[in-house]
This record gives C-alpha cells, sequence and structure tokens, in this order.
C-alpha cells in the first residue's frame, strides 16, 4: 500500500474517536483499536509523563482515578489541572487524534499527507482554530475540517441514497451530545440551513439517568474516586439492553444491581423528546415544515437509543432512518468529500445546448404570424358610418399573446442559465438566482408585448382599448402567476428541475406549430373569398385546422406519445367541428387553457414533486462516488 494515496478522515466526539482509511480505488477500512472499531477518548496521565488512551486509560485508572480525564475534547484555556498538577490541555485533547494518526501511518505503511476532521455544524472560529491546533500538536498534517452533517449527507450518497438537486434533509447526530441539521443540496454542494445542539440530550445524559435509576444517588457520576468507573459501567450496560431484556451491573463499592429495557426506556425518554424538539426548531429555524424534507437520518454512537424514532415521528410525522453504522457515517463521508481536490472542483453550470433556440424562435415567430394575420384579415363593418365595428379572430388574437409570454419565458431562462455557465466568477447568486431574475424579467416583458399588441389592435381599427387587453391578457394571466412562483422556487433554491433551468420553460414546439397552423387555417376559412369553386377547400381548410389546433391542445396536456395517439382523435374531431366565427375566441382559450395545464403539470412534476432521473442520467443526481462538494 502506498501512504500517499490514502486520506484519513477522524471523527473525535466527545466520548469516543472513530477514523477511517480511504483510499483513491474508493476502498474504505475502519481503524481498530485495541479490537474495536472506535477509540474511547479517556486519557490517563501517568506521574513519569507517560500519556495512556483508550481501554489502557480506563484499566490504568484505578491505580490513581484523580490522573484520569475521561473527555478531553473540549476546548479550554492553555492549562488545566491533573491530580495537583497542570498540564497542556491542547497534549491532553491531542493524545486521541495522535493514536489514531499513529494506528494509520501503521496501516498504510507510512504517513498520511490527506487528513480530515470531523467538527460540529455549530462550532464557530474559535473551536475550528482550537480543533487545527489540537490535530497540529497530535503531529497530523494541516487538516481539512468536514462539517458532520455535510460528511452524513455526502456519505449518503455515497450508498446509493438519491438526493436531488435542492432537496431538503435533516441529520439528527445523537452521541454524548444532540446536533440537528438541516441541509438542503444545491449545485455547489450541501448547505447547512440552521443547526442546534444540545450537550444534554444524548447518550451523557441517558446514561446519567441510568446511573441515579440504579444507584438511587443524583451525584455518583461526579465523584472523583469512583463515578468514572460507575459510568464505565453504566454504559456497558446501556449497549448490553439493546439486545438482552435485563443485565447485571457491577458497581464500585456496592452491590451488583440488575438493570431492565424499563429503566432504559425511562432514563431515554426526556432525550428522545428533546431530539424530537430540537428537530421541530432546526425545521422552524430554516423556515421549513416537515412536508419539505426528504427525509431525516439519524447517525451517532445513541442513534439506536429506544424510543428515538418514535418520538421524532410523533413531532414530525416523519419516521428517521438510522444510517447503518451510524457511529462510523460521518467519518466515512469526510472520507469521500472532495476526494480529487477541493481546491480544482468546478461544479459546472451546463450550458443551454443550440436546440433551445428552437424554443424560443417557434413560438417567436407564430406569434408574429398570427397578430400580423389577424390584423391584417379583420373585417371592418360601419353602419350609417356612425357606428363602426370589427369582425376580428379573438382567438386568433389569445394564442398570439400565449405565443409572445411563451417565447420570452423560454428566452429569460436560457439566459439566465447561460450567464450562470459563463460567470466564472464566484457570485452571491447560483445559477437559479440568475434564472429568477431572467424569468421576472420574462414575465414583464411578455406581459408588455401582450399589452403592445392590444394598444396597436385599438390605434389601428380606432376602437376602445378594453376589448382587446381583456383578450390579450386573461387568458395569460394563470401562466404568468404560475411563472412567478417559478422565479420564487429559484431564487430561494428550493428545487432545481433535472436537465437545468433552461429545459424548464421550453415550451412543446410540436404543440406550438400545430396550434399555430391550425388556427392560421381557422383563419383563412373565415376570412378568405368564397368563390363557389373554392367553397368547399375554404370549408375542408378550417376543419383541417381544427384538428391541428386540437392536436396542438393535446401534445401540451400530456407527453406519453400512447395517451397523445388515444386523446388527439376526440378532441381534435370536438375542436374541428366547432370551428365558427363565433367559437373561434373559444378555441384560443382552450388552447391557452392547455398551456396553463402544461405549466401546471411541469412545476409540479419538475420542482414540487420530482421524480428521480432515469438511470444515466446525472445532470442533477451526481454519481454516489463522486461529492458535489461542501465541507467544513
Amino acid at each position: 500500500m502506498r501512504a500517499g494515496e490514502a486520506r484519513l478522515s477522524i471523527d473525535c466526539g466527545s466520548a469516543s474517536t472513530v477514523a477511517i482509511l480511504a483510499w483513491a480505488d474508493g476502498s474504505a477500512s475502519a481503524l481498530s483499536f485495541d479490537g474495536a472499531p472506535y477509540l474511547p477518548n479517556a486519557v490517563y496521565l501517568g506521574a513519569d509523563g507517560q500519556v495512556w488512551t483508550g481501554h489502557r486509560a480506563w484499566q490504568t485508572a484505578g491505580e490513581q482515578p484523580p490522573r484520569f480525564v475521561p473527555s478531553p475534547r473540549r476546548p479550554a484555556d492553555d492549562e488545566l489541572t491533573v491530580d495537583g498538577t497542570r498540564v497542556e490541555a491542547l497534549e491532553v485533547a491531542a493524545a486521541p487524534l495522535r493514536r489514531a494518526a499513529a494506528e494509520a501511518e501503521r496501516f498504510a505503511g507510512g504517513p498520511v499527507r490527506d487528513v480530515r476532521v470531523v467538527v460540529p455544524a455549530g462550532w464557530g472560529p474559535r473551536r475550528r482554530t482550537w480543533i487545527r491546533q489540537v490535530a497540529h500538536r497530535a503531529g497530523l498534517p494541516q487538516p481539512r475540517l468536514v462539517e458532520a452533517p455535510v460528511a452524513v449527507a455526502e456519505h449518503l450518497l455515497a450508498i446509493g441514497v438519491q438526493l436531488l438537486v435542492g432537496l431538503f434533509i435533516a441529520v439528527c447526530d445523537v452521541g454524548a451530545g444532540a446536533e440537528v441539521t438541516v441541509l438542503r443540496r444545491g449545485p455547489a454542494g450541501f448547505e447547512v440551513l440552521a443547526t442546534l445542539a444540545d450537550p444534554a440530550a444524548g447518550g451523557t445524559a441517558v446514561d446519567r439517568a441510568l446511573a441515579v435509576a440504579l444507584t438511587g444517588s443524583r451525584d455518583v457520576l461526579d465523584d472523583e474516586a469512583g463515578g468514572w468507573a460507575i459510568a464505565q459501567s453504566v454504559r456497558a450496560a446501556k449497549e448490553a439492553l439493546g439486545a438482552h431484556p435485563a443485565v447485571t451491573v457491577p458497581l464500585a463499592s456496592q452491590a451488583p444491581v440488575i438493570a431492565n429495557s424499563a429503566m432504559l426506556d425511562e432514563a431515554t425518554r426526556p432525550v428522545a423528546r428533546r431530539v424530537a424538539q430540537l428537530t421541530q426548531e432546526a425545521l422552524a429555524a430554516s423556515e421549513l415544515t416537515a412536508a419539505d424534507l426528504a427525509g431525516i437520518y439519524c447517525v451517532g454512537g445513541s442513534a439506536h437509543l429506544p424510543q428515538l424514532a418514535t418520538a421524532v415521528a410523533e413531532h414530525t410525522g416523519i419516521t428517521p432512518t438510522v444510517v447503518p453504522e451510524p457511529q462510523l457515517a460521518a467519518a466515512r463521508g469526510a472520507a469521500n468529500a472532495g476526494a480529487a481536490d477541493p481546491a480544482a472542483a468546478v461544479i459546472e453550470v451546463p450550458v443551454p445546448p443550440v436546440r433551445r433556440a428552437v424554443a424560443i424562435a417557434v413560438p417567436g415567430f407564430a406569434s408574429l404570424a398570427l397578430i400580423g394575420q389577424c390584423l391584417l384579415t379583420a373585417q371592418q363593418h360601419s353602419a350609417l358610418t356612425v357606428h363602426r365595428w370589427v369582425s376580428l379572430n379573438w382567438g386568433e388574437f389569445t394564442m398570439a399573446a400565449v405565443f409572445a409570454l411563451l417565447t420570452c419565458l423560454a428566452a429569460g431562462t436560457v439566459l439566465g442559465a447561460l450567464i450562470a455557465a459563463r460567470d466564472s466568477t464566484p457570485g452571491t447568486r447560483t445559477e437559479g438566482g440568475k434564472v429568477s431574475i431572467g424569468i421576472l424579467a420574462a414575465v414583464c416583458l411578455g406581459a408588455a408585448i401582450a399589452s403592445l399588441y392590444a394598444v396597436v389592435a385599438s390605434q389601428y381599427f380606432g376602437l376602445p382599448v378594453g376589448p382587446f387587453l381583456r383578450w390579450a391578457l386573461w387568458p395569460i394571466t394563470p401562466v404568468v402567476v404560475m411563472a412567478v412562483g417559478v422565479a420564487v422556487v429559484a431564487a430561494r433554491q428550493w428545487r432545481a428541475p433535472h436537465g437545468g433551468w433552461s429545459a424548464l420553460l421550453a415550451a412543446p414546439t410540436g404543440s406550438v406549430i400545430a396550434a399555430a397552423g391550425g388556427m392560421a387555417l381557422i383563419q383563412y376559412s373565415l376570412t378568405a373569398d368564397r368563390w363557389p369553386d373554392m367553397v368547399l377547400w375554404i370549408d375542408i381548410a378550417g376543419r383541417v385546422g381544427g384538428l391541428l389546433l386540437g392536436v396542438g391542445v393535446v401534445m401540451a396536456l400530456v407527453a406519453p406519445l400512447m395517451f397523445r395517439l388515444i386523446l388527439s382523435a376526440p378532441v381534435a374531431v370536438i375542436t374541428a367541428a366547432i370551428v365558427s366565427e363565433q367559437a373561434a375566441g373559444i378555441l384560443g382559450v382552450i388552447y391557452a387553457a392547455a398551456v396553463a395545464v402544461w405549466w401546471a403539470a411541469r412545476f409540479w412534476t419538475r420542482i414540487l414533486r420530482p421524480t428521480p432521473p432515469a438511470a444515466g442520467q446525472s445532470a442533477v443526481v451526481l454519481p454516489a462516488g463522486v461529492p458535489p462538494g461542501g465541507g467544513g
């Protein structure tokens, strides 16, 4: 084995330390300490300056209990007092990391240069600096700090959990204490939205409650002479009660007692309730509800505590999932985080393909063609030069406004995605943020063009603008409202559609061509000179136009080819049958409604309730072995 290819990940918790050694080929191994996959953090300082860790520290502690430090991982002053002797706090805290580094070097066959250290998400700059100093004192190279919930999320990806970009998850890290974090998967990795911690809501609190139940004393664990031994016995009993209904617990200076599962349940209940409350509070701090979560995942040495899953489910309505090997999940995820080179890892926004221009050009030309035909073929009438009116195809006028809006929306999303892809300077806005600006600008421009059609037509015919505005704006109002909703989703990064934002609002080109061609034929049949030898062909053109318009409606409503074939026949026959001057406006509104339904379906299936993409489509779901970024 070559040590230079290895990555060492260390999760040094309050009670124990776990370490993972990973390799470039994707394999990873948990380091073993005294035959166990974790190292108890307890440290014993010998009078001769020798430092013992793990089980050796516990065994030696009986000789001189005052020289025993059960939990050295906490930022403290430069010095602390052990049995009346001042020692460096950094030296004590570095002992478990030094042991992990030595074991990794022995296993890898040489020093490991790539080191990651897991830290709680709630740690600020002072504690992060402190853990770096501890790592330096332990002889480790400068470590990369990875936040525990981010590491867990990346471990979930590595084991095959499908987490789409834009989804939210909650990670309940229950060890000696508890930390609940809400994360969102963004295009560049996992983002911590809120994290809440309570050191009194974990395994330590359960140990204390169980010790009180067994001994009847509330201060038994605080006794410097024997409290640590009782704590060890209680901790062993707690683990054994996971598999047995009752166990015998030896107590220092006391007769052995019996602990049963009912006592453990009673000791666990307040902790489980507090973890559930932390989950609710973290969701509230993230401005989310439980319905927004894709899942709740429990990790840590106390993740299997009884009643924990039940309490969280009662408070949130979601049954949490305990990650396999929960004590190792964060260390495994940190080992995979940025395995290539975090500095060189660049998340690329896909450039919209050239064919997206078709989705802009087709409805744009269709809108101009329809509005031109509508105005140029309208028939003006007057009575006694006093009353004037116009026979206008209001359906064609409406469809021109609809196509103008679709053109602007397709252009807005493509341009926003293109700007995000070409912008090499990191900014405050992601692709979704830039696309949201494009959508809002497109909505305004599309509504303005529809209004402009109404004003031009009003001036062209010399009639009041009110009816023209009603036929231009009211049919597109549902689409405008949903477009604003999509812009809000894009700006807040709640969801990111599969294929990127540029593909979301690309209008179905086939539907646009069929509907535009159909309406053009209908208008021709209504306004063409009806020469005797042309009447039949003119009427046939109108019916064909109705058929095409019906097909366009169906193509907007459904996507699967089989359903299109089934629905096209009856819908096309109906639209062809009602072709007339009086029904032309109804046909235009029907198509506008179909476009609104198409929008609603896209909004629902691509953003609100997205389904995982098919195998091989990795634009949104990254391969499990390629983490999206993140870190401490």
